[in-house]
């Protein structure tokens, strides 16, 4: 064997190597070194790595170490403590889920195991080498400092978790930080004239009228004006006899622009807020001025005054532009999807108002409810029209014929307004979408009761339903009973279930997406279908499990984490995942609008930055495991 050159014999003694002289320790050093940059070589290549200083990235380099695996060697298996973050350097690896269902095969420059390193350290998922197989593997240690140290490096790996941070603005403001949290306040019996002094002193242009903190009614300045000076009223009366008695309310939770739509709509200068029918603050029209961004503020405005459709429709045209806008103030798809459905509720109020104005007041009471999209206030640039009327049981065939033409009229001008007509017409402009009370009772039973594929396909729309105008009593113990009788109908939940796992993400082997395969569409990704239908489907059984009424994905997620029916860090995960497909969709197409494009919902992987389609990739990755596991439970069971 010969050593060398320069450099003397060393002395093997026991197990271990001895050094006998300096330079041997030269070499041996020159050895590691060459390793090093042979690592720091690879990363310089990829993501995030690129976009670490130099010299961050040589101190980084040296925290990884070099495996290599044979094909079929597992890696670590599902609950594992893991070693660290992996990077694949060379050949394939195949992630399972615990079920033991491929969920993504990796290639070189992908990552694996950062779930669980933020999580608990426990492996998330099976990994096995699908070929021989090197992997460098950077320790728990330095991947947690790295993130704690590098914000674009912690942005890679935290996959969406960190929710983009809204615009400042009254959009994103909840009413818990915009109203007055100690409102000036009387008693119900408490005299006009008392009212008045302490407006005057208070400097206050309304009072909530209450009775033990419980909110009864609200008496303004123009009440004072209008009621008492005009008409001569006795002021020594109780406030009771001018106040306005079960004022409209908001809740703290709700938005800014919650407050303008309902005083535009209402025209109402004063609005209480109020928390399991008690008081809590007061927001008035001065509260939000230095708030209200005039975007908005103009489309909701003309929208409430328009009068004919055709006048709503230019505003509506305005809406990919509006959509642009909001998706590059960087706010929460959620709010932007909330916000765009916003107009469309506007609109369907409008054109009730229109048609009632033209052909008088509903004979009997009714309630317009939108379901999909709209029911779960998750509208994009890309939304047809969903809707139905539930109607009073004592309706006549003659009221019922006033209900036809109003679901006519009203679904005519969605469609003028760009809502074009559902394509499986489920609408209330269809006779079986516009019924009496006790015949959506039936339907709902039916569905429940004798659950086939068709009804599974109406039922999960149907279960999105949210009131947009009329008489709410119509709904809510429709909604209970409905909800109650299929939590508790062990096969229609299960078929719910086999329903919900008919969209799947688009994963595929070798380059992590699975494409469409032919037509105008070939080679994308269809966003809708296989993007955010899997966890809008998810969420909706979630609800069913967890008893919530809610409609909206992610607050059904939400609930089914508070409900213990997922855990919460298969919560987390999902939402972040939610969070990252339904970002990129809106983010598509704002784009297209930027560019002159009608916005739809298919998206080149090609356009996708590296940094972003691995992100999106594991996205699909949790929104499939999810349903392995969501499948696998209902199979037990």
């Amino acid at each position: 064997m010969g050593w060398p050159s320069g450099l003397p014999v060393f002395i093997l003694l026991g197990a271990g190597v001895k050094l006998a002289c300096a330079p041997f320790s030269f070499y041996f050093s020159g050895v590691v070194m060459d390793a090093t940059q042979k690592i720091l070589t690879f990363l310089e290549a990829a993501h995030p790595y690129d976009v670490l200083p130099r010299t961050e990235l040589e101190e980084l380099a040296q925290s990884f170490a070099r495996k290599t695996y044979t094909e079929g060697e597992a890696i670590y298996a599902h609950g594992d403590l893991l070693e660290g973050l992996y990077l694949i350097k060379e050949g394939s690896v195949e992630i399972t889920d615990v079920n033991g269902a491929q969920v993504s095969l990796l290639q070189k420059s992908n990552h694996f195991g950062e779930r669980g390193l933020l999580r608990d350290g426990l492996a998330a998922t099976t990994a096995v080498a699908a070929s021989k197989t090197t992997l460098l593997i950077l320790t728990p240690k330095a991947f947690k400092d790295e993130v704690a140290k590098s914000p674009a490096f912690a942005r890679y790996f935290n996959r969406g978790q960190a929710r983009p941070q809204a615009a400042a603005g009254l959009m994103t403001q909840h009413v818990s930080d915009l109203m007055a949290k100690d409102p000036v306040t009387c008693p119900i019996d408490m005299t006009i004239l008392e009212c008045a002094r302490l407006m005057r002193d208070r400097r206050v242009s309304c009072l909530a009228v209450t009775d033990n903190a419980a909110l009864k009614g609200l008496v303004t300045v123009r009440d004072m004006t209008n009621k008492v000076l005009a008409e001569g009223l006795d002021t020594a009366l109780p406030v009771s006899t001018i106040m306005t008695p079960d004022p409209i309310t908001l809740e703290p939770s709700a938005l800014g622009t919650d407050v303008i739509q309902t005083m535009l709509e209402a025209k109402i200068g004063h609005l209480p807020i109020t928390e399991a029918g008690r008081l809590v603050g007061m927001v008035t029209q001065t509260d939000i001025t230095g708030f209200f961004g005039s975007s908005q503020t103009q489309m909701i405005f003309e929208l409430t005054k328009a009068k004919t459709v055709a006048e709503m429709a230019d505003v509506t045209a305005r809406l990919p532009t509006f959509l642009m806008q909001l998706v590059g103030a960087h706010l929460a798809h959620d709010v932007v999807t909330r916000k765009i459905t916003d107009v469309a509720d506007i609109v369907t109020r409008r054109l009730i108002k229109m048609y009632e104005s033209d052909c008088g007041a509903a004979p009997v009471p009714y309630l317009w409810a939108a379901c999909g999209s709209q029911g779960r206030q998750e509208q994009t640039g890309v939304s047809d029209q969903d809707n139905c009327l539930i109607i009073d049981n004592a309706a006549t065939d003659a009221d019922m014929a006033y209900f036809n033409a109003m679901a006519k009229y009203v679904c005519d001008g969605l469609d003028a307004c760009g809502y074009v007509y559902c394509p499986g017409d489920m609408m209330a402009m269809a006779d079986r979408w516009c019924q009496r009370l006790c015949v959506w009772e039936s339907y709902f039973d039916t569905w429940i009761n004798k659950p086939d594929s068709e009804a599974q396909m109406l039922a999960s729309v149907m279960f999105d339903l949210r009131p947009i105008a009329g008489d709410n009593s119509l709904f809510k113990p429709l909604q209970q009973s409905a909800l109650q009788s299929a939590k508790k109908n062990s096969i229609f939940v299960a078929h719910m279930i086999s329903n919900s796992l008919k969209h799947t993400p688009p994963l595929g082997l070798l380059r992590g997406f699975a494409t469409i395969r032919s037509g105008e569409q070939r080679g994308h990704l269809d966003m809708k279908h296989n993007g955010v239908v899997p966890l809008v489907d998810l969420g909706r059984v979630y609800a069913l499990q967890s008893g919530t009424s809610a409609c909206n994905t992610r607050a059904r997620i939400d609930a089914a984490i508070e409900a213990g029916v997922i855990s919460a860090s298969g919560g987390a995960d999902l939402l972040a995942a939610y969070d990252t497909i339904a970002t990129a969709r809106l983010e598509h197409q704002a784009e297209q609008v930027r560019v002159g494009d009608a916005p739809d919902n298919y998206l080149s992987p090609s356009a996708i930055p590296a940094f972003e389609r691995s992100h999106l990739r594991d996205a699909f990755v949790i929104v499939r495991t999810m349903q392995s596991s969501l499948g696998s439970s209902s199979a037990r069971s």
